[in-house]
């Protein structure tokens, strides 16, 4: 069984003319497998992380309902699952939020899990969120706590 982690994989290569154009200084695709016996290990490491995602997503929430002026894009962060046990962490750049549902395109190269493929459109609940972040059109970022903290990690070579 495999784990996969996709730290940051905003993938300009799936849009079509509504949907987000990147900036090129936005951070690049950095995916990474966690094996299965360091799962737990890894969990624990990121939950302070998504917590901080999840403290501060209604005001995020907020702002995109409210209208995001034009340049700034909306994703969120949420794992896949397949019949496998797999599941992938992926981006989602969100069209709409209602009733507690989000709705949107799956933005992230998909290496592990089966059934899914970058660019689909993908509904699932609110508090499937792990993560959240608004990207600007000079490549910075808002909220991606856990992709940060994962960047860094990585980065790093731990």
């Amino acid at each position: 069984m495999r784990f996969l982690i996709a730290l940051l994989v905003l993938c300009s290569s799936v849009a079509s003319a509504q949907d987000p154009i990147l900036s090129p200084d936005a951070p690049k695709d950095v995916p990474a497998t966690v094996a299965p016996g360091a799962l737990p290990s890894f969990e624990k490491a990121i939950a302070p992380h998504i917590a901080e995602a999840v403290r501060t997503y209604p005001a995020a929430k907020e702002r995109f309902l409210a209208g995001l002026p034009d340049g700034p894009f909306f994703f969120v962060t949420t794992r896949l699952y397949d019949e496998t046990g797999n599941f992938e962490q992926v981006f989602v750049a969100v069209r709409s939020i209602e009733a507690g549902t989000i709705s949107g395109r799956i933005w992230s190269h998909i290496n592990s899990v089966r059934g899914y493929r970058a660019g689909d459109t993908h509904t699932f609940p609110e508090s499937e969120i792990i993560d959240w972040l608004i990207t600007h059109p000079d490549g910075s970022e808002e909220g991606n706590y856990v992709g940060k903290y994962l960047d860094s990690l990585y980065q790093s070579g731990t």
